[in-house]
């Protein structure tokens, strides 16, 4: 059983979820594998996506975990809500207390061993790691031939479109073969910026480098070569809901 929590689709990467329903399901259907997509809703069983969640009119969540002016990381409540409790609820419904716990499979490669101290376990869950347990244990570029060798395309990075954790690189990335997409990211940081202004709060940003997105990033036309590649200040979430 594989659970994808979807945080919207007005949310997510759209990269990710054209993978998830082109490539994703059509495979695990062929092989057997049941792959279910959540979604987060309401006490009244109306949806809530991430970015409604942000862009509500009159809201003053914050729960993406943008760079405040002092450039430390603001909260982050996205994951929790979105991700966490979605599948934990999932797991409840269908028999997994503290007793009985669902074995939980965490996709964490050796290339990113170190999250394994950092995630905690939820007492309705044992995880596991399937990963790491493998002979070898295995890193992403293992996992990336597996994924060829089946027959499918290799998957980029999952995240929201948003996401304050995504390496500069990859907004750059995104202001030159997704422009469209670009422009809704600066438009959220606008949107945000503008309510805490009437607010009297600081701006806040979806990089670290303390000024606007589209001043941040770099046009296609100024990107260097390998423009902020070899960053290792990614925020990866350490909790493995994600799907990636």
């Amino acid at each position: 059983m594989f659970l994808f929590a979807n945080v919207g689709d007005d949310s997510e990467d759209p990269a990710t979820l054209d993978y998830l329903r082109r490539y994703a399901m059509p495979y695990a259907a062929e092989q057997g594998i049941e792959l279910v997509e959540l979604h987060r809703t309401r006490r009244d069983g109306s949806a809530e996506t991430l970015y409604g969640r942000l862009t509500k009119p009159g809201s003053r969540s914050l729960p993406i975990p943008v760079r405040m002016s002092s450039g430390a990381p603001g909260t982050r409540s996205c994951t929790a809500d979105f991700k966490v409790r979605l599948v934990g609820r999932w797991l409840k419904q269908h028999g997994a207390t503290a007793a009985t716990p669902a074995t939980v499979g965490i996709g964490i490669s050796l290339d990113e061993v170190q999250r394994v101290n950092n995630r905690r376990a939820m007492p309705y869950e044992r995880p596991v790691y399937p990963l790491l347990d493998h002979t070898p244990p295995l890193r992403r570029i293992d996992c990336q031939r597996i994924i060829a060798a089946a027959g499918l395309p290799v998957p980029g990075k999952s995240a929201c479109w948003f996401c304050p954790m995504k390496r500069p690189a990859a907004f750059a990335e995104m202001r030159r073969d997704r422009p469209d997409l670009f422009a809704r990211a600066c438009d959220l940081e606008d949107l945000l910026n503008a309510r805490r202004e009437q607010l009297g709060k600081d701006p806040v940003w979806l990089t670290r480098f303390n000024r606007p997105l589209h001043e941040a990033v770099p046009a296609a036309q100024d990107m260097l070569p390998g423009f902020d590649t070899t960053d290792d200040e990614d925020m990866t979430c350490d909790n493995g809901t994600c799907f990636t």
